[in-house]
Formats: C-alpha cells, sequence, structure tokens
C-alpha cells in the first residue's frame, strides 16, 4: 500500500512535482492512483477465480431455460423416480462450454471493465504529468525549479528580506503608471533641494524620478564568495525571464492538459452510468455445440458480476470526483488571467517597489508556485528589483575595489588636475570618497551608477565626466555638486543619456558635450552661470540656445566631425564672445558674422576646408584680437591684408599648403608665436627681423634652404624650429639669440654646427633637438657646456 500511496510523487519530475503542482492535482494523482488499485485488483480476480459457470437446459423455450413438456432430451419425470438432471457431461465439456459462453454471451463492459480503468487511468495520468516530460515545457520547469532553490536558500534573499528600505513611498496609482511604461510629460522646474523641499510630496517624488534622483538605501555585509553567487543568481534569473516570458507553451499545453480530462471524464461518466446494467448474474448462452454435447442451451452465472457492480459503482464516483476538480480547473484558468502575475502585494510592503510584472509562461508557474506556498514568489521577487541588485552590485564593489587598488588609477589630467578613471564598473565603489585629494572624477561607460551623498567628503573635487554614463544622483549629494563643480564634461549617443539633474548646477562654468546626434538640450538656458561651451556634434546650424546663452557666455567651441555646417547668421548676437573655436566644420571661408563680434580674442578655424583667408580683411573690426588660428585648412597664399592684423599676438598657419609670405605679414609687430610648420616655403624673407616681440618661430617641415641673418636679430626668440628642411648651414648670428631654449635642426642637410651655440646661455643639450653624428661636430668645449647645464640642473 505505501508504493501506492506515494505513487503521485513518483509520477513527476520529484522536486518539480512538489513545487509545480497545485494540490487539485495532487489530490487528482491520489484518486488515479485508486482507480489503478482497481484496474489491477479487478484484473487479478478475474484471473483467479472461474470466469463463468454453465449448465445445459433441458428445457429451452424462447431462447430461455423453463420447464416445457416438450424438452428435447427426456419427458417428464416419472413420480416415484429420482429428481434431477442427468446430462452425461464430463469436465472437459463443461471447461469448453464455459469457455464458449465467456467469449460469446458476456458484454464486453463486464469483461474488459479492469483493462478499461487501467487505459483511462494511464490516460488521466498522461495528461497531468505530461507537461513534465515534454521537452519544450519540462526544460523549462526544471530550470525554473532550480533556479528558485537556489533563490530560497540565498544568504542575499534572507538578508534582503529582512532589511527595510529608506526610501519614501511611492503612491499605488503612481506606480501602477511606472510599471506600465506611463510616462508625465510635465517636468517640475529644476531647484536646489531646499525649494524642492517646500513643493507636495507627489510632485516632489515626480521631481526626483524625472531628474533621475534617488534615495540611498544601506544594504548588509556578505562576504565575497556569496556576493559573487548572487551575482550569478541575478543573471540567471534576467535570463531566464527573457527566455520564458516570450512563449506560453506551458500555460497552452496545461490548459490542453485539462480540457482532455475534462472531455475524459464526461465520456466516462456516459458510458460507465449506462454500461453497468449490463453486468448480470445470470446468463443465457445459445450455442452451437448439440453434435458435442446433446445440449444448445445453456444457463450460466458470471461470479464477479457483483462484485465488478460495487467497483463500477465506486469507480464512477472517483471519475465524477477527478471530473469535478478538473472542471474546477478549468475554470480556475479561464476566470483568473494567468498570463499576467503582480508583485502588487510586495510592492505595498514598500521594501522594493520596482519589481516588475512577469507575462505569460513566467507569470503562470508563478501562479501555479502560489498554490504551493506564496513565499517562495516573494524570495523570487528579490532577484526581479533592480534595487536589489543594484544594493548587490555595490557590496561587491566595494569588495573588488578597495583605496589602495583606487590609488593606483589616480593620475594628473592634461589640466594638471588630480583625476581618477572609473571605466566600465557596475557603479561607484564606496572607498572613491575616502581620496578627499581628487579635484576631477572621470566616468565612462558605467551604465548604473548613483552618485551617493558621501561625494560631499572630496571636498577638493572641482569637475565631473561622465562619458556614456547616465547617472543618478540623490538629493544631498545634488546639493554639494551644485556649490563645487566648475566642469562638466557629458559623453553620449542618445539625448536620453544626459542625466536631467546637470541643469541645476548652478554654479557651472564649463560645459563640455560630445555626441553623434544633432540634437542639443533645451535645457542649457537654465545654466546661467555657463561661460564656456565645447560641442563636439554633428550640426547643420548654431541651435538656437546656444544663441541664448550670449548673454554669459565667453567662449564657443563647436566641433562638428566634418559635418558642413551651414547656418550661422545667429552667431552675431553672440556680442560676449571672447573665444571662438570652429573646428573641422567643413568652412570654405571666414563667416562674415564672425566680424561683428567686437570682443573676441580668439578665433580657431582648425581643420576646415578654408583655400584662402581674403576675408581676413574683415577681421580687422575685431580690435582685441590677439590669436587667429588658421592651421590644417588648403590655404594656399597669405592676403596682403593681414597687416592690418596689428595685434596679433600668435598667428597659426601651420598645416596649410603655403609658398611664399608676404612682406606684410611682419607688419604684425606684437606677434610672440608664429607657426608656419608643414608648408610649402622655400624661404624666409628678411623682414622677419621686424618682429621683435617673436618669443616662438616654426617653420619645421618646409623647404627652406637658407635663413635670413634678419631672423637672428629677433632676440627675445625662446622657440625656434627648424626640423625637416634643406638647409645646408646654419648661421654664425644664432649665437644672438642669448634666450633660446630649444632648437629643432633634424632632418637638414647640415653638415656641422656653429661654435656660437656656446653663446645660447640658455640652450641646454635637451633643447639641441640635432642627430649625435652632428652635435659632435661642436668644439668639446661647447659640447662640455651644453652637457655641463644638464648635469649641473640634475
Amino acid at each position: 500500500m505505501i508504493p501506492i500511496l506515494e505513487f503521485p510523487y513518483l509520477a513527476g519530475a520529484q522536486q518539480t512535482y512538489r513545487i509545480l503542482k497545485p494540490w487539485w492535482d495532487v489530490f487528482n494523482d491520489y484518486i488515479a492512483a485508486v482507480m489503478l488499485m482497481i484496474a489491477v485488483f479487478g484484473g487479478t480476480l478475474q484471473i483467479t477465480q472461474d470466469k463463468m459457470i454453465c449448465l445445459p437446459c433441458k428445457w429451452a423455450a424462447n431462447d430461455s431455460c423453463q420447464a416445457t413438456s416438450g424438452g428435447g432430451g427426456g419427458g417428464t419425470p416419472r413420480q416415484g423416480e429420482r429428481q434431477g438432471i442427468r446430462n452425461e457431461l464430463d469436465r472437459h465439456q463443461y471447461s469448453y462450454i464455459d469457455a464458449v459462453c465467456y467469449e460469446s454471451e458476456l458484454h464486453w463492459f463486464a469483461k474488459y471493465f479492469p483493462y478499461v480503468v487501467l487505459l483511462n487511468t494511464l490516460i488521466f495520468l498522461a495528461c497531468s504529468n505530461f507537461w513534465f516530460k515534454f521537452p519544450r515545457t519540462s526544460s523549462k520547469l526544471e530550470h525554473f525549479v532550480s533556479i528558485l532553490r537556489k533563490c530560497f536558500d540565498s544568504p542575499w534573499t534572507t538578508r534582503a528580506l529582512s532589511e527595510t528600505v529608506a526610501e519614501e513611498p511611492v503612491p499605488k496609482s503612481e506606480r501602477k503608471n511606472n510599471n506600465n511604461g506611463e510616462t508625465n510629460d510635465k517636468k517640475p522646474p529644476m531647484a536646489a533641494v531646499d525649494v524642492e523641499a517646500s513643493l507636495p510630496p507627489v510632485q516632489r517624488i515626480k521631481s526626483n524620478v524625472e531628474q533621475g534622483i534617488s534615495v540611498r538605501t544601506d544594504a548588509g555585509v556578505l562576504d565575497k564568495k556569496e556576493g559573487e553567487q548572487a551575482k550569478a543568481l541575478f543573471e540567471k534569473v534576467k535570463k531566464f525571464r527573457i527566455h520564458v516570458e516570450e512563449s506560453d507553451s506551458i500555460h497552452g499545453l496545461y490548459m490542453l492538459q485539462t480540457l482532455i480530462k475534462v472531455v475524459m471524464f464526461l465520456l466516462i461518466i456516459s458510458y460507465a452510468s449506462y454500461y453497468v446494467g449490463f453486468i448480470r448474474f445470470g446468463v443465457v448462452c445459445e450455442v452451437e455445440t448439440e453434435s458435442l454435447t446433446g445440449f444448445g442451451t445453456f444457463y450460466c452465472a458470471h461470479p464477479l458480476a457483483m462484485f465488478l457492480k460495487i467497483l463500477t459503482s465506486f469507480y464512477i464516483s472517483l471519475v465524477l470526483m477527478y471530473g469535478l476538480i478538473a472542471m474546477y480547473t478549468l475554470c480556475w484558468m479561464l476566470r483568473r488571467t494567468l498570463k499576467l502575475y503582480s508583485f502588487e502585494a510586495v510592492r505595498e510592503e514598500g521594501r522594493y517597489s520596482d519589481i516588475p510584472d512577469l507575462r505569460n509562461d513566467f507569470a503562470f508557474m508563478l501562479h501555479m508556485l502560489d498554490q504551493y506556498d506564496p513565499l517562495y514568489s516573494k524570495r523570487l521577487a528579490v532577484f526581479l528589483s533592480e534595487v536589489s541588485e543594484n544594493k548587490l552590485r555595490q557590496l561587491n564593489l566595494n569588495n573588488e575595489w578597495t583605496a589602495e587598488k583606487l590609488r593606483q588609477h589616480v593620475s594628473q589630467n592634461s589640466q594638471k588636475k588630480v583625476e581618477l578613471h572609473l571605466c566600465m564598473l557596475s557603479g561607484i565603489p564606496d572607498t572613491v570618497f575616502n581620496l578627499q585629494e581628487l579635484e576631477a572624477l572621470k566616468m565612462e561607460f558605467i551604465p548604473n551608477v548613483t552618485i551617493p551623498p558621501t561625494v560631499a567628503k572630496l571636498s577638493n573635487l572641482r569637475e565631473l565626466r561622465l562619458y556614456h554614463t547616465p547617472a543618478k544622483i540623490e538629493s544631498a549629494a545634488l546639493t554639494f555638486l551644485q556649490e563645487k563643480i566648475k566642469c562638466l564634461h557629458v559623453k553620449f549617443t542618445d539625448i536620453k543619456e544626459i542625466p536631467l539633474w546637470i541643469y541645476g548646477l548652478k554654479n557651472l562654468n564649463e560645459l563640455h558635450l560630445t555626441s553623434h546626434c544633432y540634437i542639443v538640450p533645451d535645457r542649457l538656458r537654465e545654466l546661467k552661470k555657463l561661460k564656456v561651451l565645447r560641442l563636439k556634434n554633428n550640426l547643420h546650424k548654431l541651435p538656437q540656445v546656444v544663441t541664448d546663452l550670449s548673454v554669459h557666455l565667453q567662449k564657443l567651441s563647436i566641433n562638428n566631425e566634418g559635418t558642413k555646417l551651414l547656418v550661422l547668421n545667429n552667431m552675431n548676437k553672440m556680442v560676449n564672445l571672447s573665444e571662438l573655436e570652429l573646428v573641422h566644420c567643413d568652412l570654405e571661408r571666414i563667416p562674415h558674422c564672425i566680424f561683428s563680434l567686437h570682443n573676441l580674442q580668439q578665433i580657431n578655424l582648425k581643420d576646415n576646408n578654408l583655400k584662402t583667408d581674403e576675408e581676413i580683411v574683415g577681421l580687422e573690426l575685431l580690435r582685441q584680437l590677439v590669436c587667429l588660428k588658421l592651421w590644417y585648412n588648403q590655404i594656399a597664399y597669405i592676403p596682403i591684408q593681414i597687416g592690418f592684423l596689428a595685434n596679433l599676438d600668435k598667428l597659426y598657419l601651420n598645416k596649410n599648403k603655403i609658398e611664399k609670405l608676404p612682406s606684410q605679414l611682419f607688419l604684425c609687430h606684437k606677434l610672440r608665436l608664429l607657426d608656419l610648420s608643414h608648408n610649402n616655403l622655400t624661404g624666409i624673407p628678411a623682414g622677419v627681423g621686424s618682429l621683435q616681440k617673436l618669443q616662438h618661430f616654426a617653420v619645421a617641415d618646409n623647404r627652406i634652404e637658407r635663413l635670413p641673418a634678419e631672423l637672428f636679430t629677433c632676440k627675445k626668440l625662446r622657440v625656434l624650429q627648424l626640423t625637416n628642411n634643406c638647409l645646408e648651414t646654419l648661421p654664425s648670428c644664432v649665437g644672438n639669440l642669448e634666450d633660446l631654449t630649444l632648437l629643432e635642426l633634424r632632418g637638414n642637410d647640415l653638415v656641422v654646427l656653429p661654435p656660437e651655440l656656446g653663446e645660447c646661455r640658455r640652450l641646454q643639450r635637451s633643447g639641441l633637438v640635432v642627430e649625435d653624428k652632428l652635435f659632435n661636430t661642436l668644439p668639446s668645449m661647447i659640447k662640455d657646456q651644453l652637457m655641463g647645464i644638464v648635469r649641473e640642473r640634475a
């Protein structure tokens, strides 16, 4: 009896059966086990007991045995004779008649009842357990139970459920909107936290959500091994959810099983109730055996008839119970939305309000799981919450990135600021905020990062770089950054990656935006103290929002990455600009709108398509212009109007196609830097001597054959770059350049160096860039002098 009672737990896949079988399926399997007992017991009785017991009818009429006068075989018994029928049949003849009558006259339902019960029972069992055996469903079920057991036993589950997340509860209606993917188009204005505190609670929550401001939660401590195991569980649950939610094969197959059971129930009840009346104890058997036995009619008894009637009645009652439960299951599936599972009750508890609703097969399995124990669903919900995952990710991150490891990644950036670069991490390690010397923090490719209030420990932080990092921020941290951050770099591919909270950095002076889209955020107008704006973009025209910043904007830099910038007319409104960069904008001439910006001091038109700078005469109107960069273009000649720019301090014309220098160039007497490298110059006019303030002169990578002596009258020269030319001699008057610190001569046709180089008192060996064999042509005393300077400073 014990194996039979344990049968339902052997029919399924052990633990899978116990967890995913609802109570009605388990009860139905017990009923099926009893049906199987009936089939086995009935079949055993039919095998062990005599099937039929038949006796010949001496008087037969109208296909029945009765006393008549015309019976064949004997006659009416005489009075005084011994009573009884003498038929003279032996045992073998009786056995033969029994067998023939059993096969020909006994009703099929009474004959095959145990086998019918066995067949029906096997069909019922197959219907109940087929979804555990069918490959497309059994693999998902077993995988689900495997993940479920790990989630149930995980230390992270216990700790997460035992903690209270200190976050302000979101109203129920608000959560429904968030879960359904609806967004509120109404965006409250960005403000500081003290202003935000005066708003109603609901409006304040909306503001936080829209701007990416989250609330800090603290998690418990896990060891490294437990943290890694929980992290792997999050990934398994996430992948399993994606895989299972794609289809509803489990739900469909279970529905089909239930329908088959209901149809089988109706069919069995119909025929069993009808045929149970055909089970009789007495059976008249007409067989053609007169030639063998002398009798043609026999009266037979079926010894198991009464027992089979009882078994059939009991069987019908079991099938009735089974069918009613199957119909209940069908109604349960039709009346409830089993393809959608909501964690509303868990969310209302205030722990994890971000647990998503599930669909299709995943939802159906959780509905079935709730019939076993709802606690399993609650524990699984921990691994569906992004908040829970972020808490675990933060714990693992802190374990991996210790303070010592972070200090190894601290360096100085190009602005000489102490910077920490975090790339492709899962968040910000808490140990970062112990590095109080940090002045710049760079985060790159960190998709899930939240800046906590502990950022206030970085009292020296002034610069923040977010490269493909849509960071969120907590309200306390935003208050700190509003006061401290002066420079912000943001690189993104989609405008949605720009954190909305950056528009609340009220003290921001410098903003760098890099993207490959054509959109500049309109909310830049909110940055009232912005002075420097750098855009690396693919713009076709100057956005209106940039023009609106003209009241306080002092520097504008646009790197258009080769896209032609067509419309710049509205730039003439930016009268407060002091520095303008239009880099890689495919410009063919200097934009005329620049000439109305009278406060411009620097112009950078690098890497455009300028072929001539005839429009340079318009720059005469810019009285404060001191730096002009026309480098990396296609300029073939310099117009004579260049002499009108008398206030120029720096002029960059390198990386062009200039072949000749006009004498008017040397009317710019205030030039301190003149860069003509990488052109096609063959000589330098003598007028260069009029540039008495010249400190940096570069003509590298040209075809210059000789240097004019007037060049060496520019006694303030500190840097002279002559690399890769065709010089054969270096004039001895080079000794007049007493302030010279860098002299580049590599790549020329020089044979010897003049000993007058020794008169350049500030020139060191490291500042003399020549081939070693050419350096060895100097007198040993001069070489010792140059080398000695190096040794003294060492």
